[in-house]
């Protein structure tokens, strides 16, 4: 058992837990929950080719009010490893920085997050963990089934923080209360195949998938609202695969992303986008997937907590954000309110992904003054 947060941090990072794999990453915080009174569940709800998607689920108290913690401990894959100068995996402190993949996103704060435990001291009512080791992928047997049997079992928290990397140029800048929806498209246009000599002979996909992008990418969705960027649509690529310079093609294709503030909904970006690929495309197959629709968590008691915490200990006041991508935060929203607050950001998914060994030890302050405020404020 270790109340260092730094050497926690260490220890998980030299899991190679890429998702969805887990490399025992979770094993070790099991184990450090259980010196600590938690009773712990090891959780599998699907397969991944190297192995099962584990997550995680631990909590100390049987009684309200109940807080939650929560995160991921999976990361995105190193990339090119001779590019970094150091070990992804090794975990080893440089210049008052720890270097590692996952030592911002999120395995520090899952650190912190444990460490602020012990600092905390007694608290009443009750204190748990949500853990996914499949985030950073489709996320589809990581955090949404973990939320259903968490209902199911009677163990719906009362406010949740999820330790993403939120800050943006120094620890305590930046707080999420909220986040953009998003939805991909990809979109199949089905031509007639023929002679670019004779154009009347064929039926161009690519003259009907040029329309349509341009329809899409023309409509203004949105100014922003009161919490929310502007939303904007995005061509994410476009593919035709022809190696003939005199062949029409017979199909054309191409991807988009919207990323969508609270006018919108899900749904009736969907049927804007179909409807419009009809219009200029009859013979089309469009698929859609909605990752999550935007959400806010309303400023007031539970972030103000979150904001003197911040401040008691940096002397920051950090500013209440809905910018950025999308988190597991989107799904924790349907069980009660959720914040997000973490380790500054600018590094992770890179190569030389770091932290700074003082603002680990920072976020550990800030987290165990978060609960000791929270736990008063019931």
């Amino acid at each position: 058992m270790t109340s260092n947060p730094v050497a926690l941090a260490q220890e998980l990072i030299r899991c190679p837990s890429v998702t969805p794999a887990d490399a025992g990453a979770l094993d070790v915080l099991a184990g450090e929950l259980r010196s600590r009174g938690f009773t712990v569940e090891l959780l599998t709800f699907g397969e991944a080719p190297d192995g099962p998607i584990r997550n995680l689920f631990a909590r100390r108290g049987d009684s309200g009010p109940h807080f939650a913690f929560a995160g991921h401990t999976d990361v995105v894959p190193v990339g090119d490893v001779a590019a970094w100068s150091l070990d992804p995996f090794a975990a080893e402190i440089r210049n008052g920085q720890l270097v590692g993949r996952g030592a911002a996103d999120m395995k520090g704060a899952i650190a912190a997050f444990v460490a602020a435990i012990d600092r905390a001291g007694p608290l009443p009512g009750s204190l748990s963990l949500v853990i996914t080791g499949d985030e950073e992928g489709p996320a589809t047997f990581g955090t949404t089934k973990l939320l259903d049997w968490m209902e199911a079992n009677g163990h719906v928290p009362d406010a949740c923080l999820v330790g993403e990397p939120t800050s943006a140029q120094r620890l305590g800048d930046m707080v999420k209360v909220g986040r953009r929806g998003s939805v991909n498209a990809w979109i199949t246009v089905n031509g007639a195949q023929g002679h670019v000599a004779y154009p009347a002979r064929a039926d161009n996909p690519i003259t009907r998938l040029v329309r349509i992008l341009a329809d899409l990418k023309g409509r203004l969705l949105d100014e922003g609202s009161d919490w929310f960027d502007a939303s904007n649509l995005e061509i994410t690529d476009v593919t035709v695969g022809n190696p003939a310079t005199n062949v029409i093609p017979a199909q054309a294709r191409a991807r988009i992303n919207i990323r969508f503030n609270d006018l919108h909904r899900g749904s009736e970006l969907e049927a804007w986008i179909r409807e419009t690929v009809a219009a200029h495309a009859p013979a089309n197959e469009v698929e859609v997937k909605i990752s999550g629709e935007s959400f806010l968590t309303e400023p007031g008691d539970f972030s103000a907590v979150i904001v003197e915490a911040i401040e008691a200990v940096t002397g920051v006041t950090p500013e209440l954000s809905t910018s950025g991508g999308t988190s597991d935060a989107r799904f924790i929203r349907r069980l009660c309110p959720v914040v997000e607050f973490g380790l500054p950001g600018q590094s992770m998914h890179k190569v030389d992904e770091v932290v700074a060994v003082d603002d680990l030890e920072r976020l550990t302050d800030i987290y165990a003054e978060l609960l000791r405020r929270w736990f008063a404020s019931r």
